[in-house]
């Protein structure tokens, strides 16, 4: 809330009150924020053990200045009132743990599944604390890292595209001649196809348009180690499409590593072991098919109401009022 007036109307007359002066009558006389059981922790961690349920999710977000907090949400909330179990201030392992074990142990054992992405503290603390519960790997967090490897593919040829043609112009110079780069069919020279493929590379070939179906004609008959990183991308994502148990989504997986080893390119072999090394939690996905959507969508809602509120000046009363909300 900023400083300008706010016409309100009572009683037939209209008046101004100074919005920085109502925001300040809201805090100290009208809310109950002074009475607030969290409030003296609350930019420190703020733990709500009435809304635990046996489906939860944690994720991380930033709140001001990029100051990081870790949110664990019950998934069977939806994202309204009761989301919110716990806050709580950085992404240390430690100091998640410690907040956590306030939880009653009797509430923390009924807890059966949690959602997360591949952060080695969420894994520890989630470890610790909810001793019954499976850790499932979010399939879109594991899907974003075959995109990356093929994006680092396309960086790398746009990067020897660039030092290229700045060889080229340095060389006709030299010889004082005109450079001339090559125009490609559809009109992109060299590196214009490269920066301009981006978005193509992240779509499904059935949802490309005809200007972009061309684009990839060009690209990948040009880089066909680029169209090899692109299928690779594609054939884990169906994976997780296709596959109805962990047992057929183990023997794809398997084939997949394979698959990978045989292309020998490197950011897919970095993305195998990755896989690799948390395979068991990214199998429990098709235990329930359960994903980090709901922690992700959260997130968008925390940063909504920070964009409303014009920034977070006052930690403690703009959490106060996120839990008013939503827990």
């Amino acid at each position: 809330m900023d400083n300008h007036p706010i016409s309100c109307y009572h009683l037939g007359h209209y008046f101004q009150v100074d919005g920085k002066q109502l925001q300040e009558q809201y805090k100290e006389h009208i809310s109950d924020y002074n009475s607030w059981e969290q409030k003296d922790h609350a930019d420190q961690w703020m733990l709500f053990t009435k809304n635990i349920s046996p489906y939860l999710s944690i994720d991380e977000t930033a709140l001001s200045n990029g100051e990081l907090y870790t949110i664990i949400t019950n998934k069977t909330a939806k994202g309204r009132k009761g989301a919110i179990v716990a806050m709580i201030k950085g992404t240390v392992a430690e100091d998640i743990i410690t907040v956590l074990k306030k939880i009653p142990e009797r509430l923390r054992k009924r807890v059966q599944e949690v959602t997360m992405d591949m952060a080695a503290n969420m894994q520890l603390a989630i470890r610790r604390c909810f001793t019954n519960a499976h850790r499932v790997i979010d399939r879109f967090h594991v899907q974003k890292l075959a995109y990356d490897a093929v994006q680092e593919c396309r960086i790398k040829y746009r990067w020897e595209a660039l030092d290229a043609e700045n060889e080229a112009i340095k060389q006709a110079k030299r010889a004082k001649t005109i450079f001339r780069g090559e125009v490609l069919s559809n009109g992109d020279t060299l590196k214009q196809l490269l920066a301009r493929s981006r978005y193509l590379l992240f779509k499904h070939h059935s949802k490309w348009t005809q200007v972009q179906k061309n684009r990839a004609e060009l690209l990948f008959e040009r880089y066909p180690e680029l169209k090899k990183a692109y299928k690779l991308s594609l054939r884990l994502g169906e994976i997780f499409k296709v596959c109805k148990s962990k047992e057929q989504a183990f023997k794809r997986l398997a084939l997949w590593y394979n698959d990978v080893e045989d292309s020998a390119i490197e950011s897919f072999r970095t993305v195998s072991r990755s896989i690799q090394a948390h395979y068991l939690s990214i199998l429990n996905f098709f235990t329930n098919r359960s994903t980090n959507a709901s922690a992700e969508s959260f997130n968008a809602k925390v940063k909504a109401f920070r964009a409303t509120s014009r920034g977070v000046r006052d930690v403690k009363f703009f959490l106060f009022r996120l839990s008013k909300i939503y827990a």
